[in-house]
């Protein structure tokens, strides 16, 4: 049973006589440690219908490009070969112009049981689901929406946490009674009969073709941003798993030590299929139990608020949960609480204060957004990891901290440098318009810290970074002769 806190019902309706369960795939793009399917399963089961998943990808979203949209359908791949497999009817539909869409939820519906569906605090999704919810009340349709995001469930609480420190000792207090509440691993290990769509339906709402799904698809007809280039990485369920087998194999061990090193990256990679929901964080924590033969008698009696000894783990699994849930997770609880977690009014009153103090002081450099894009700067570390961004759709973590720092400095003021910082993320990284990304750019400008000293210009109280301290610490070479300028001068060549 998916726990009720993970639940919220969107309409005003019961469920009701169908022909099928619908299951409206959004945000947790993958077939197992799913609570939202789960929870439509819990409907098929207790009614005694069919699942039908539909999973649909538009075109009228803000930094639509080529790089997002091969993200999304190689997941949708995956996803057609897995139901298929398990003989539960999956409906995959691809907008090719906007609007084009509109009207399949409501009528795919009006066959419905219930609709359940993914509840991501993020993006345009929360907007999505209102305007859903709207429709299908106006059918007496039930609309559930299913909290699978972290293994906290992010309407446990009402309160935004402001330090990492505060919401870790709540986790410390609060977690436990759900860490025994695991999303299902293998959802089909019973046989089901299988939905099927109204021919109407699919006449009018064709569903995508299995070569538009397929590795070496042609998007050139699309209206979406086609200078965003494909990422050579593959999207989808199947590669979010690989890379974490690979994680756990070749790099974890050295994660306390080798993570903010470019050169000896021992980053986890996971976080776009985290965004994209190819990974769940309940497979990724059941992976790393095993691995440390760690059970939930092994907590400590109190919660500290330190990350040190919270899980009684080696410190590479220390450091990594951490990472994943902790801080992963508080953005989480931003987006879920405050609508304006994106703007600058949302950042804490000291570092609005600081940095309006400090508005008019006078930057050594001010660049365009032109030519931050372009990584024009006279910042050789600056430039390689824009360049890395624009290239991978991924940007080294130590050095997007770095990145945005540089942003806010080299910018007329700081609410342009966050309107930068939000457009290149967005557009190029493949885990940007994510809690977690919100959570890394909004840090940049005094989310989640406190006051530092001495007072600097521009920066004011806010945290202070250097490409020069940067280049001392980080191992940079083998970066460097990758995304540095010579080595974009060898490529033209």
């Amino acid at each position: 049973m998916v726990h009720p806190v993970r639940i919220r019902t969107l309409t005003e309706a019961q469920v009701r006589k169908g022909r099928y369960v619908l299951y409206w795939m959004t945000a947790f793009r993958r077939p197992h440690y799913n609570f939202a399917l789960d929870r439509a399963l819990e409907h098929a089961d207790r009614e005694g219908r069919p699942l039908l998943v539909f999973e649909a990808l538009r075109v009228g979203y803000r930094w639509a490009s080529d790089r997002m949209h091969a993200f999304v359908l190689d997941g949708m791949h995956d996803n057609r070969a897995a139901f298929e497999s398990a003989g539960v009817a999956y409906y995959p539909y691809v907008e090719k112009n906007a609007g084009e869409g509109s009207g399949l939820l409501e009528a795919l519906a009006k066959d419905a049981c219930v609709v359940v569906t993914d509840d991501f605090p993020c993006f345009f999704l929360p907007r999505m689901l209102e305007a859903a919810a709207d429709k299908l009340q106006a059918d007496d349709v039930l609309l559930e929406a299913v909290d699978g995001n972290g293994l906290y469930p992010i309407y446990d609480t009402d309160r935004i946490f402001t330090r990492a420190h505060s919401f870790r000792r709540h986790l410390q207090k609060r977690l436990p009674a759900f860490l025994a509440e695991k999303p299902s691993a293998s959802p089909f290990r019973k046989e089901r009969p299988k939905a099927s769509v109204a021919a109407a339906i699919r006449k009018r709402w064709p569903p995508a073709r299995k070569a538009l799904l397929s590795p070496g698809r042609d998007l050139s007809s699309f209206p979406i941003d086609h200078d965003v280039s494909v990422a050579s990485e593959r999207g989808g369920f199947d590669a979010g798993r690989a890379r974490l087998d690979a994680f756990l194999k070749k790099r974890f061990s050295r994660y306390a030590d080798d993570r903010n090193h470019p050169d000896d990256d021992a980053s986890s990679g996971l976080s776009p299929y985290l965004h994209f929901g190819f990974v769940s964080a309940h497979e990724i924590f059941a992976r790393i139990v095993r691995k440390e033969r760690w059970s939930i008698a092994k907590l400590p009696p109190k919660a500290s608020g330190s990350r040190e000894g919270w899980w009684r783990m080696s410190p590479a699994a220390e450091s990594f949960l951490d990472e994943l849930i902790t801080w992963r997770e508080v953005g989480f609880n931003q987006c879920a609480h405050d609508p304006a977690y994106d703007q600058w009014s949302s950042l804490p009153a000291w570092a609005r204060q600081t940095l309006s103090e400090h508005k008019g002081d006078k930057r050594p450099h001010l660049y365009t957004l032109m030519q931050f894009e372009g990584a024009q700067t006279h910042d050789e570390i600056w430039n390689a990891a824009q360049r890395q961004l624009v290239q991978t759709g991924r940007m080294h973590n130590y050095l997007r901290m770095l990145w945005g720092k540089k942003i806010l400095e080299w910018s007329k003021t700081p609410e342009d440098a966050l309107a930068t910082m939000i457009e290149l993320n967005n557009k190029y990284a493949l885990d940007g318009r994510n809690p977690n990304s919100y959570s890394g750019i909004f840090w940049v400008l005094g989310r989640y810290d406190r006051a530092w000293g001495p007072e600097r210009p521009i920066f004011g109280k806010i945290r202070f970074m250097s490409s020069d301290s940067t280049r001392r610490k980080l191992h940079l070479k083998n970066y460097l002769a990758t995304f540095g300028a010579s080595s974009q001068t060898k490529l033209a060549f």
